[in-house]
């Protein structure tokens, strides 16, 4: 009894793996990482984008992320330090397209009333296109505290908000907006009165007064107008 007891105890013990197959075994996974696509990184950027905008940063695993993206953790981290690199990349690929419209606006001629025009609708279409992007930025806005909220200010519209200020500071020295005007102030009308169209069209299409939320260019050019233009008659001053 005592030597069957032994036979079976050696039979079923594993052995302790080499140092040269554990070596193996590492470089087996350094190569799985390396061998993902060449578009594995978008896919984990596209996977976290979600995931972060459905369930906020510290709901999401770099599990979940890799399971989302088809791939593995570690071909995440080939690309990415850690989960908050991932997280400062997904919002530096949200603010490409504000710093995009802004270089091709820049480059055209026309007025800065244009350009402004311009700066509006395009900031508008590109939130509704990117539904996920655009929830991602406000959720970590409204709700992600004072660090999250440096991070976003400083990743993801700082940079564009600066240039649009100076867009309406270049505007006012070449005497087509008025100088008494405050246009950091001018800016964050414009880009809160798209962030507002977004959050709430869903709700404002069912106010009868309302007929603007079917059509984002209607509204972006119509309330472009009342910045450049007033409520009031050009005569008139407020009481």
């Amino acid at each position: 009894m005592t030597t069957r007891n032994t036979q079976t105890t050696v039979a079923s013990a594993k052995p302790t793996p080499s140092n040269s197959e554990l070596a193996n075994s590492e470089l087996a996974n350094s190569e799985l990482a390396n061998s993902e696509p060449a578009n594995s990184e978008l896919a984990i950027l596209e996977a976290a984008e979600y995931l972060f905008s459905e369930q906020g940063y510290d709901a999401v695993s770099m599990s979940a992320i890799a399971k989302r993206a088809q791939t593995s953790k570690p071909n995440i981290y080939h690309h990415f330090q850690n989960k908050h690199h991932l997280y400062l990349a997904v919002l530096h690929k949200a603010a490409q397209h504000s710093a995009g419209l802004l270089d091709r606006l820049e480059e055209e001629p026309g007025t800065f009333a244009s350009k402004l025009a311009g700066f509006a609708s395009g900031q508008l279409g590109s939130i509704l296109a990117h539904e996920r992007r655009s929830q991602l930025i406000l959720r970590e806005a409204l709700s992600g505290g004072s660090e999250r909220g440096r991070e976003v200010a400083k990743h993801v519209v700082g940079e564009s908000f600066a240039r649009l200020v100076e867009m309406i500071h270049q505007g006012q020295e070449k005497g087509e907006f008025r100088g008494g005007i405050d246009p950091a102030l001018a800016a964050f009308l414009i880009v809160s009165a798209n962030v507002f169209f977004f959050q709430s069209s869903t709700v404002l299409r069912h106010l009868p007064e309302i007929s603007f939320t079917e059509n984002a260019e209607e509204f972006s050019t119509a309330m472009m107008d009342i910045m450049f233009n007033g409520v009031l008659h050009n005569k008139e001053k407020p009481a």
